[in-house]
């Protein structure tokens, strides 16, 4: 899986697209994580807060950070441009991060 770094705050931060940040996205949202489009913004937010809080558990990292704490923090083009490396490493095999008109299957 491609390791991206997200910086908030002055600190580097790990966000990876796992199985647990798509649960957490469900719990958050009641949605499925593969349902996420380019233009939906609450939905892109909300997942890389989830990839954030996923991998910093995995790596005994901090995060105490809210949801709408993380929000705050952020803005457009860091959503952006985050989105864009997930996309990137879903792409490449390492994540889940869906595009708008990509249809995902299942290998057996």
């Amino acid at each position: 899986m491609k390791e991206i770094y997200i910086e908030l705050d002055g600190k580097q931060l790990p966000c990876r697209p796992t199985m647990g940040a798509m649960l957490r996205f469900k719990k958050e949202t009641g949605r499925d994580a593969m349902t996420i489009t380019d233009n939906d913004l609450e939905g892109n937010i909300t997942f890389l807060w989830c990839c954030i809080v996923s991998a910093c558990k995995h790596d005994g990292k901090e995060f105490d950070m809210s949801l709408m704490d993380f929000a705050d923090a952020v803005g457009l083009d860091d959503v952006s441009s985050w989105a864009d490396q997930l996309n990137a490493a879903g792409k490449s095999g390492g994540g889940a991060a869906a595009t708008d008109g990509e249809k995902k299957t299942r290998r057996k």
